[in-house]
């Protein structure tokens, strides 16, 4: 009877200090909505390295955020002269390309429908959207796994997030394919809560290029990259390429293809050469699509896009958005027919 009665006690007590240790997911998500929703406005820092073509690509990400209404992201190629900028302020949602010296401007209310794995907002927006998310732990980070909500939803379905224990901030996502493989990694550098720009910070200028002895700005594309056609890699069953075409002349250039079966679409490519900065932001029809490597326009039949010193306008009559910019993001240079 002794030995029964002090077993009892002794699983009653493990149960008390499990119950006292152990947070469930929806203390920890009240704890991230206060710290993370609440704050005024916030800046990061980050490197995001995209797995999904042959070689990985590295990326630096800066972020800033001042509520309700302004967002500045400058996306920067690693060691490349490579960059582009959203900035979303009372004006509209404007899309910089300093290489190009080209500025897009869209009508949209961008993130609001286009989560971002970059915008801790948008992070929290996932964990609490997905009713059927799960929390694990370790010993330093809370890991949530979700649906993803962004624009590679049917390529990328899932994204763990890991958040310190400590700071109850992101440390990294690392972002799925169906079959569990990572293919987007955003690894948070520095993440400062509570800070606040003005609306002059906001705005959508073009940087000024700076120029040394040795370095000189050039205005006639020789910066850009060699024009190389780029092919979808995606396997998509019942897909096949119809036709090729190479259309140039003394002024142009371009690679038109067309595929057909089970998805039809046209993809047109041609060769960039960067011009002088224009002075107005040209309108873009749509709503900013990003890519990863890129932030390209979308509307319901087309999307376009500039990569790697090439334009891309890809148009189909019977693709869902999902499905052109699963296209787009597969775009690889080389002889892939």
């Amino acid at each position: 009877m002794r030995s029964r009665l002090f077993a009892g006690v002794v699983v009653l007590l493990m149960l008390l200090l499990t119950a006292c240790g152990a947070e469930s997911k929806e203390d920890v998500l009240k704890k991230l909505s206060s710290k993370w929703v609440d704050t005024k406005g916030y800046e990061l820092e980050a490197q995001m390295q995209i797995s999904t073509g042959s070689e990985p690509r590295l990326y630096e990400v800066s972020v800033w955020h001042t509520k309700p209404e302004f967002y500045r992201v400058k996306v920067s190629q690693a060691e490349e002269d490579v960059s582009q900028t959203i900035v979303r302020n009372k004006e509209g949602v404007f899309v910089i390309t300093p290489t190009l010296g080209k500025t897009y401007k869209f009508q949209s209310d961008w993130p609001e429908k286009n989560s971002q794995a970059y915008l801790i907002g948008s992070l929290a927006q996932d964990i609490k959207a997905d009713k059927e998310s799960v929390m694990t732990e370790n010993k330093n980070s809370y890991i949530f796994e979700t649906k993803t909500r962004n624009s590679h939803q049917k390529m990328l379905p899932t994204q763990q997030i890991f958040i310190s224990k400590k700071t109850l901030l992101p440390t990294k996502v690392s972002i799925l394919n169906d079959q569990k493989q990572e293919q987007i990694l955003i690894t948070f550098d520095k993440i400062t809560l509570g800070t606040s720009r003005s609306a002059a910070d906001y705005k959508a200028d073009m940087p000024s290029e700076e120029t040394t002895e040795n370095e000189t700005a050039s205005t006639d594309g020789a910066e850009l990259p060699v024009f190389q056609t780029h092919y979808p890699t995606l396997q998509w069953e019942g897909v096949d390429k119809l036709d090729e075409k190479v259309i140039k002349n003394d002024t142009e250039e371009r690679v038109i293809m067309t595929y057909g079966g089970n998805k039809e679409f046209t993809i047109i490519q041609s060769p960039i050469t960067k011009k002088s900065a224009d002075l107005v932001p040209v309108f873009a029809a749509g709503d900013p699509a990003d890519l990863g490597f890129a932030i390209g326009a979308i509307t319901d039949k087309s999307i376009s896009w500039e990569q790697n010193g090439v334009q891309f306008f890809l148009a189909s009559d019977s693709m869902t958005r999902e499905e052109m910019i699963t296209v787009a993001s597969s775009m690889t240079a080389g002889d892939l027919k």
